[in-house]
Order: C-alpha cells, then structure tokens, then sequence
C-alpha cells in the first residue's frame, strides 16, 4: 500500500466531492449560514419576545380585600398592572390566559398589618407561561415592599431601630474564574453542537462516495484501478474526516463571529475590559483533539454503513436514525449526576462529550483523557477493519 496511491485517491475524491452540490451544502452553507441562525437568531428572537411581554400590562384578579381597600387601591396604582373584575371562575380564565394571575387578599389583611398578626396572601398563576410568570414577578415585588414598610413601621410605633429586623447583610461573590463559569454554562452544549456537526458534515459525503458510486456507474472504475481496497478505503475516509472536521470548525468560527457582532452591537464589548476570552487557546486544542478520534469514528462507521445500501436514498434510510444513536449519548452528558469516571470513560460519544465539558472548564484529567482517546482510537480502528472487509466483499460493492 502506497501512501502516494492514497493521496491520489483522497484528492480525486475531494475535488468531485466540492463538484457535487449537496455536499458543498452539508460541509459549509450548512455550518455557515444555518448554525448562526439557529443560534444567534433563535436566542436573539426569544430575548425579543420576552422584553415585549415585560413592556405589556399586566391583568390580575384579585379575590377578596373587600375589607383592605388601601392594599387593593395601591396594587391598582402599580404600575403596569391592571386589574380584572373579580370572578370565581378565576382558574379558567387563568388557564384561557384572560388574566396573567390572581391574589387573594385574606379577610382583615390591612387591620393585621397595623396588628402583629401575620397574614398570608395566595398568589394563582399559570406555571412556565411566560406572562403570568412577569405578573408573579411584579405581585411579588409589591408585596415584598408593603412586607418592608409595614416592618419599620411596627418597628417606629415600638421605639425600635429600622436595624433590628436585619442585623446583617449577605454579600455573595464569585470566586471562580471566567473559564469555570464559561465550562460550568456551555461546557456540555459546546461539545454537543461540535459532535452533531461532525456527523452531518460526514454524511453526505460518506453517502456520496459509497452509494452514489455505485449509482452513478463509477465504482467499477475505481476498483480497477491498481490501489489497493485498503487505501481505497482509507483515501475515502480521508475525504469524509475533512468534511466532517471542516463542517464542524467552519460553524464554530461562524457562530463565534455571530455572537462577537452581535455583543459588539449591544456596547457589551465596549473599554478595555469589555472582551474578556472565557476559554484559553490550550482548552480548544484539547477539545478538537478529543473530538478528532470520535470524528474517524463516525466517519468510518457512516462509510461502512452507506457502501452496504444500494442507492444514495437507501442509504439516507440507513444513516437517519444514526442521528439518535448520536444524539442521545450527548444529551445522557448533560444530565445532572452524570460524571466522568472509568466506566463513561468507555462510553462513545458520551466520554467525549463529559470530558470535553471538563476541559472547557481549564480541568485536564489526564488518566481520563488518555483513556478516553485511545479507547476511542480503538473504536475507530475497529471500524476501519469492517470498512475494509466490506470493501472486499464483492456481494456488497456489486449489490443492486
């Protein structure tokens, strides 16, 4: 086997690969249109959407108080709140999303707060709706300034010091650095996004170079040429790994170019203090590291699957549900109580992904990450064995 012949059959292959335009597709308007506005965009509407139904009022019930009419009046006064005539259908309409909550006021609330009495105030509302949750936020506000005042109140009438009632304060800082907070929040969403982007930046091309060979005639050709099938095999996978590895680094460079523009519009990264790097260039490299074997991996794995099918479509059919067997390894790593240890050390896709969250986080556990590399390795080279034993097999490369 000579590494010339594989260079020959790996730049054939990329040449016809960029030649082909649902490849182009897949490798680089994908990651570097699509990924920004899943990402950027999506984020960006949802903050919209939320600061639009802050500036909205809103239209509470309130139920009871008939006896507390300087509570009721004050609420009243607040500003953006509205409130709803009081009715004892007060769940449906919570529910019809005709008011965003309801309070009810106890019986003698305002007598008990000029009393030592304590009273308690049920506040209804509609869980995770995003409405009722800001009128909560605004109920809550409210209540928590009349619970303040009435407090220095009972306190003057007794001749006491405003202090009594808080004789300390709570200041809590943060004590761990940018790259643990950045690891912390993105460290599993990070290594996520970078596994699925190399599979899909491996799939078209592993469908093309196998199943669309054999469509478009073309297979015949190249197996009589005088490489072998092992560098075959490995001029192809060659071509896969640079799509995959490509889609994946051109859609981070995308999204961090994104995410940079878009800051830089809002002021966050205006002075000298504004950019402040939450990951150093040592934690990239050993992500992109770990990455590289599990990218052989799946590119191996596609490319042995896709030669089986007899057409691109069935191959298609094949690898579809290839994106659940990867997904959900990724997503197992970011539940909580799933931690690195020897046993998901072992774990494909899922050992990739918590150690590249560690790693994001500036902690290097090396015992891990060897492991975690030349198991993985392993994985890959087993992969390589059945790609070449498949390309072998002429029942397989002939099937139709």
């Amino acid at each position: 086997m000579s590494w010339r012949s594989i260079g020959i059959v790996y730049r054939k292959e990329l040449i016809d690969s960029l030649r082909d335009r649902r490849t182009v597709i897949s490798m680089i308007v994908i990651p570097v249109l699509a990924m920004p506005l899943l990402t950027v965009g999506i984020g960006y509407l949802s903050v919209s959407l939320i600061a639009r139904a802050r500036r909205e009022v809103s239209r509470i019930m309130v139920l009871g108080g008939a006896d507390s009419p300087g509570v009721v009046d004050a609420l009243r006064g607040t500003e953006k709140i509205e409130l709803a005539p009081e009715s004892p259908d007060f769940a449906t309409q919570l529910e019809n999303k005709q008011i965003r909550a309801a309070v009810e006021i106890p019986p003698g609330f305002e007598a008990a707060l000029k009393g030592s009495d304590s009273p308690t105030v049920t506040i209804f509302y509609y869980e995770d709706e995003t409405r009722s949750d800001i009128a909560v936020e605004r109920l809550n506000a409210f209540f928590n300034h009349l619970k303040g005042a009435t407090v220095q109140q009972r306190l003057v009438a007794h001749d006491l010091p405003p202090g009594l009632a808080q004789p300390f304060e709570i200041l809590s800082k943060n004590a761990v650095s940018p790259e643990k907070l950045f690891g912390n929040r993105f460290g599993a969403i990070i290594p996520y996004f970078i596994i699925l982007l190399c599979m899909t930046g491996a799939m078209y091309p592993a469908m093309d170079l196998t199943a669309g060979e054999k469509e478009r005639g073309t297979m015949e050709t190249i197996l009589c040429s005088p490489v072998p099938r092992t560098g075959l095999v490995i001029g192809k996978f060659l071509m896969v790994l640079t799509a995959s590895l490509a889609t994946a680094a051109l859609a981070l460079v995308s999204m961090a170019f994104s995410v940079v523009v878009v800051l830089q519009s809002k002021g966050v990264l205006d002075g000298p203090e504004g950019l402040r790097m939450a990951v150093h260039a040592t934690s990239v490299f050993g992500v992109f590291a770990m990455i590289l074997p599990i990218a052989m991996l799946m590119s191996l794995v596609m490319l042995t699957i896709s030669l089986f099918a007899k057409s691109f479509r069935e191959a298609q059919s094949y690898l579809s549900p290839m994106t659940i067997v990867v997904i959900f390894p990724a997503i197992f790593s970011m539940l909580p109580g799933v931690e690195l240890n020897a046993k998901t050390a072992l774990v494909p896709i899922l050992n990739t992904s918590l150690v590249s969250k560690e790693i994001l986080a500036g902690t290097f556990h090396w015992n891990y990450i060897v492991l975690i590399f030349a198991s993985t390795c392993v994985y890959a080279a087993l992969a390589m064995v059945a790609a070449v034993r498949m390309f072998n097999r002429e029942e397989v490369l002939f099937r139709n």
